[in-house]
């Protein structure tokens, strides 16, 4: 079945809500563009640490509370409330994630962890969101589409121009601050590389003419589980922030 991306998107949009899906986009990046254009160190942090509290709560409620519940439903029983839960989720989530992780490396530059932002950003955009990409290009079998071909060549191509350009501020940080990238890769390629294909793959099953509650039961629940992973993960990020705190470079 052929689906275009833009009917995609916005039947998508419809079963979660406009308005919900519309708010759950633009108010924390505009948060996150307004600290960073005009706000202070402090409010840049009062953004990333809440995104941050939101992402690993809502990842830990879906793999300690919401997972156990629904693996005693049925299966059909089952799908039917992933069919109202995933809309929502596919825009809430990657939104507070990209918030979070942008905002944390943005932050730690700001505050002099991590020297060389630029060229930072540019490995970021090779060694974690290029596996993420070729995931995706793996579970859509997109490798010769053209739209995932321009946004692999847009992110890691644009992400070896800006290393390479900026090759002469770059410095490494501390033990800490390269285990939170470390950790942040591995969220990041888990998370848009493995969740959201997921939640994209239940939708166009949802859409389809013969839906199978099976297909759809069985990415749910795997994405409930990979939700508990990536709980711990950003757990173990927490306790890295301590540690920073703790030996006096703060937050």
């Amino acid at each position: 079945m052929s689906v275009s991306v833009s009917n995609t998107i916005q039947g998508m949009a419809n079963r979660a809500n406009p308005a919900f899906g519309a708010g759950a986009v633009v108010v924390p990046l505009a948060v996150f563009v307004a600290a960073v254009l005009f706000g202070t160190t402090q409010q840049l942090t009062y953004v990333h640490v809440m995104a941050g509290v939101l992402w690993t709560g809502i990842d830990l409620f879906m793999a300690m509370i919401l997972g156990p519940v629904l693996g005693s439903l049925d299966i059909d029983t089952r799908a039917a409330v992933f069919q109202r839960f995933t809309p929502k989720m596919t825009f809430l989530m990657p939104t507070l994630a990209f918030t979070t992780i942008i905002g944390g490396m943005v932050l730690a530059s700001e505050m002099g962890l991590l020297p060389g932002l630029a060229a930072w950003g540019g490995i970021f955009s090779i060694a974690a969101m290029g596996p993420a990409l070729l995931a995706i290009g793996s579970q859509f079998d997109a490798f010769t589409d053209w739209r995932w071909l321009a946004l692999f060549v847009v992110i890691v191509g644009g992400g070896a121009a800006s290393l390479v350009a900026n090759l002469g501020a770059f410095a490494m940080p501390s033990t800490a601050i390269l285990a939170a990238l470390a950790i942040v890769s591995v969220l990041t390629i888990l998370g848009f590389g493995v969740i959201l294909p997921g939640e994209a793959r239940m939708y166009l099953e949802m859409t389809s003419e013969n839906p199978n509650a099976d297909l759809i039961g069985a990415i749910g629940m795997r994405n409930a589980k990979l939700a508990g992973i990536q709980g711990v993960l950003q757990l173990s990020i927490v306790a890295v922030m301590v540690y920073i705190r703790w030996g006096g470079f703060g937050f």
